[in-house]
């Protein structure tokens, strides 16, 4: 099948959110799904240049600007994405910040923050698009959690962070459920420490090198591992599977 494996058509259309940064997870696999000729609508906030992000991706494809913790901006951004392309076949939901506290240093508003982006902007942007994929009775959107949901804590991300990623699981799971009989499928991804600008400056060489060392294939993840991952879960070669839990973290976590 070789390097256009994947995606079902040319007229696939997929929606990733927090898409527009060059070195982020969102744009590797916008890159990704749209080199297997999906067009691609990348949703970011305005200073991210989502329109530029897009562009780099060659033509085609569309930058638009959302908040994903704000309902109407999704819906927005999901009609924009209906009317220029006349379908929406995936969701990527991308989107998401961390902040390295411990427990006694999370503040309400520190919380809000973490659950409003990661949470409730997959609730929010999936319910943008389902009704698209209930018309369509096809679909499939693929949730971004991370395996610091899994372990209970990650290197960076603090305890608001896991329990946000965590209610990702659940809420993916449940979506699942209830979309299946409609030929929506729901899955969710876990990366382990990807090597994006979210630890940029965060840890150093050393540091790198000796977490390395604990993950049985040796490296930090890099964004095409979780594209790829992405790009299977869009495609046909994944049309039974809903409801899974797709871990891609080297082997730092084996359960």
């Amino acid at each position: 099948m070789g390097s256009e494996m994947c995606i079902r058509d040319r007229n696939q259309v997929a929606i990733i959110t927090g898409g527009a940064g060059i070195n982020g997870l969102g744009f590797a696999t916008a890159r990704l799904m749209a080199e297997q000729g999906a067009k691609v609508a990348i949703l970011d906030l305005e200073g991210a240049d989502p329109a530029g992000a897009a562009a780099r991706l060659g033509e085609g494809h569309l930058g638009l600007v959302a908040d994903v913790t704000d309902k109407a901006s999704c819906d927005a951004a999901a009609a924009q994405v209906h009317a220029h392309f006349g379908r929406i076949d995936t969701l990527v939901n991308n989107a998401g910040i961390t902040q390295p506290v411990k427990t006694l240093e999370i503040t309400g508003a520190d919380y809000d923050r973490i659950l409003n982006v990661s949470l409730r902007g997959t609730l929010y942007m999936s319910q943008a698009v389902l009704p698209t994929l209930r018309a369509q009775q096809s679909g499939s959107i693929i949730c971004i959690s991370s395996v610091s949901a899994q372990r209970g804590g990650g290197i960076l991300g603090g305890p608001h962070y896991s329990a946000a990623k965590a209610g990702v699981l659940g809420l993916a799971r449940a979506m699942a459920r209830e979309f299946g009989p409609e030929n929506i499928r729901v899955n969710c991804i876990t990366p382990g420490l990807i090597g994006t600008d979210i630890i940029k400056g965060k840890l150093t060489e050393e540091k790198k090198a000796e977490i390395a060392e604990t993950i049985p294939l040796a490296r930090l993840g890099r964004a095409d591992d979780i594209a790829g991952a992405c790009v299977f879960l869009a495609s046909p070669l994944s049309t039974y599977c809903t409801g899974i839990t797709l871990d891609v973290n080297g082997g730092m976590l084996i359960h």
